[in-house]
């Protein structure tokens, strides 16, 4: 069985690299566009791991991880940060709101693969 990616990023560049990187890799992606798109698609879906930008309209990244994890049944889905900003105050908003971990952009996409491995197993 494969191992299903949710990316959300209003960005559809970012997607498509996302998309293109995690398919080679062997996952199977699903994308949103906001934190509100990515609800609905995790309530269609079951990955597990998601992907999140943070700057994003509608319901920006920390709010879409808050209210993934104010549902029980998110509790322990890791969900990595992969942003452009690298601001302390930022990761630890993040890590407060549930975030596993922190990826800046452009990333290497032999890390973000690394990363999804440790935090999926």
């Amino acid at each position: 069985m494969s191992v299903t990616i949710l990316t959300v990023d209003d960005s559809r560049t970012m997607r498509d690299m996302l998309r293109m990187a995690l398919v080679d890799a062997g996952f199977r992606v699903v994308q949103a566009e906001d934190g509100l798109h990515g609800l609905d698609v995790l309530r269609q879906e079951t990955p597990q791991v998601v992907i999140t930008d943070i700057n994003m309209p509608r319901m920006d990244g920390f709010g879409f991880i808050e209210a993934v994890r104010q549902d029980q049944k998110y509790r322990a889905l890791p969900i990595l940060v992969l942003t452009t900003e690298s601001d302390d105050d930022k990761k630890m908003r993040a890590r407060r709101a549930g975030a596993t971990g922190w990826i800046v952009k452009p990333f290497d996409p032999a890390k973000l693969i690394a990363a999804i491995r440790r935090v999926a197993a």
